[in-house]
């Protein structure tokens, strides 16, 4: 460590590489009552719990035109008459229906109301369903902005796929756009021109050729998932498949890519998915949809993490579209929309957050998953190396807890600074084993289950008896890093921390030049570091490798 006063704050580099996740809203400084319709948990999204859905939807290819219904099922929270369902204003409701009858609705942005001529009574299981049509809104570039991808393959035949992490399933079909609530399972009926297949989540149910040149793909989704997750890809595919005998039992490998990748898709998903299933699996516990499988889909766009129909788009190829993310050698040995969005069907799809603004727990503890997987393919060294290298993302520009309740998620940091502050946490707990148990409790503890972060945080400080609220505060409600700050006094050293959050409280490693590392004490008012005598400017050194923070010695 340099004796003269020095600010070391690491990782900031700009021009990062963003992994394919969410369409990314950042920089909006004021909400509209749109926004707190498409976010917000009022009475009217609250009154009614989801059971089940039935999409069935017809697609023109040519004409970019989708028709077609959804059937909501439910089960009443309340007494009600009225309740809110979601779908962009571009797209026509043409009725709602409720016990064969139409009902009366109102729109208001991209929210749709619906009376019903008598009160639902709290407790009933009820049904009603939305008609619709239009032309979806097409994505410019997705995954990064919402919509569907109209483009064609090699031979000229439609592709066709969809992407609305972020702004919203509503963008192409009817439902409760939001993360709170998911049914229990799913019907996807999708009709396509003869000659295409749709892939969509679950498993294929049923084909049925129908008139007109169409056919019409029945997909069954036996688990709770939600809406974003929802997915429709179209195209000439071509199917292999493979199994993967795992914590469970034997899991079904569904691979469909277009014809003129059949022979590159065999040689990379076997490459990569099952060392993948295999990291994760033993760091977070069984593959949350045995009764669903799993599925890769080429898509035309580079990736999204569809539960059990994970889209892939990059192009067969290691690395993040060749490209090493972390710059440390280790992300260029596998395919990262693989291994990444993999990592979702455990954060984002089993634990799903109510609320886009604790959107850290999916991209966090993903872009964690990545680190893991290096780990159990080449050590442990090379995973802390590979989350090292992480830091070369981060702009520490902005919180990573949105604002509740419009929408809005926060800063991109929630990917890498996320994985760092995670791999911190693990530093201080010091138990490779005692981590482990933690990550598959977690995974079972909330299997199925929508959650806050606050949720999150507090299954940490329970089940490791230490309470790391602060920690996680500064890194998730902050954008700065935490200051580490070292002076030295008649022959003593002394630190604290500084930081915005009150009684911030965190114990760091910190070692004499050659000798081991030593967990120490650190609060935010001056101590002496009483278990390192002899320190000095010269000899001091800190584990800046394993912490993500500042250090300031004076």
């Amino acid at each position: 460590m340099k004796s003269s006063s020095l600010v070391l704050l690491l990782g900031l580099l700009a021009g990062s590489i963003r992994p394919a996740a969410a369409q990314l809203l950042q920089g909006k400084q004021a909400f509209t009552r749109a926004d707190s319709l498409r976010g917000g948990q009022t009475p009217l999204r609250t009154c009614y719990d989801l059971n089940y859905y039935h999409l069935d939807v017809k697609l023109d290819p040519a004409k970019r035109f989708i028709s077609g219904s959804n059937l909501f099922r439910f089960t009443a929270a309340q007494d009600f008459t009225r309740l809110q369902f979601d779908l962009f204003a571009n797209l026509k409701v043409e009725k709602v229906l409720y016990k064969g009858k139409e009902v009366p609705f109102t729109r208001e942005a991209n929210a749709v109301f619906v009376t019903f001529p008598k009160a639902i009574a709290k407790g009933s299981r009820d049904e009603f369903t939305v008609q619709y049509s239009g032309n979806p809104i097409v994505a410019k570039k997705a995954p990064w902005d919402g919509g569907m991808v109209f483009t064609q393959d090699a031979k000229g035949k439609p592709w066709v796929a969809t992407a609305c992490q972020g702004a919203g399933a509503s963008i192409w079909w009817p439902t409760k756009d939001q993360q709170a609530d998911e049914v229990d399972s799913m019907l996807i009926s999708v009709s396509v021109p003869d000659g295409l297949k749709d892939i969509s989540n679950g498993r294929l149910r049923k084909t049925t050729k129908l008139k007109g040149g169409y056919t019409r793909f029945d997909w069954a989704v036996r688990n709770p998932i939600n809406n974003y997750d929802v997915a429709l890809n179209v195209g000439d595919y071509q199917h292999f498949s493979d199994l993967y005998q795992g914590e469970k039992g034997p899991l079904t490998l569904d691979y469909w890519v277009l014809p003129e990748n059949l022979a590159k898709a065999k040689k990379q998903f076997g490459d990569n998915v099952k060392p993948m299933l295999k990291s994760m699996e033993n760091w977070f516990g069984p593959y949350p949809w045995y009764q669903d499988g799993y599925k890769l889909v080429d898509a035309p766009h580079l990736g999204m993490e569809h539960q059990s129909a994970v889209a892939y788009g990059n192009k067969y190829q290691n690395g993040y579209l060749g490209k090493d993310r972390s710059n440390t050698g280790w992300g260029d040995k596998w395919d990262f929309i693989i291994i990444h969005e993999s990592g979702h069907e455990w954060f984002g799809n089993n634990i799903t957050t109510k609320d886009i603004a604790d959107m850290w727990v999916h991209e966090g503890f993903t872009c964690y998953s990545e680190a893991l997987f290096v780990e159990t393919q080449f050590g442990k060294t090379a995973g802390q190396e590979y989350i090292h290298g992480q830091r070369r993302n981060i702009q520490n520009d902005a919180p990573i807890i949105g604002p509740y309740g419009v929408n809005q998620e926060g800063s991109g940091d929630m990917y890498d600074k996320g994985s760092n502050l995670l791999n911190m946490i693990r530093t201080v707990i010091n138990d490779d084993a005692k981590w482990r148990q933690l990550l598959r409790g977690l995974s079972s503890t909330f299997y199925h289950q929508t959650v806050t972060g606050q949720q999150v945080i507090d299954y940490f400080n329970r089940e490791t008896g230490r309470d790391f609220t602060k920690v996680f505060d500064q890194y998730l409600r902050h954008a700065s890093l935490p200051t580490l700050e070292i002076r030295f006094e008649n022959n003593q050293a002394l630190a604290r921390w500084v930081s915005e959050v009150r009684g911030f409280d965190l114990p760091v490693r910190l070692r004499l030049k050659g000798g081991d590392y030593q967990f120490v004490p650190v609060t935010t008012k001056w101590a002496p570091i009483k278990e390192l005598a002899g320190a000095t400017k010269e000899n001091l050194e800190v584990d800046t490798f394993n912490y993500y923070i500042g250090v300031l010695v004076e």
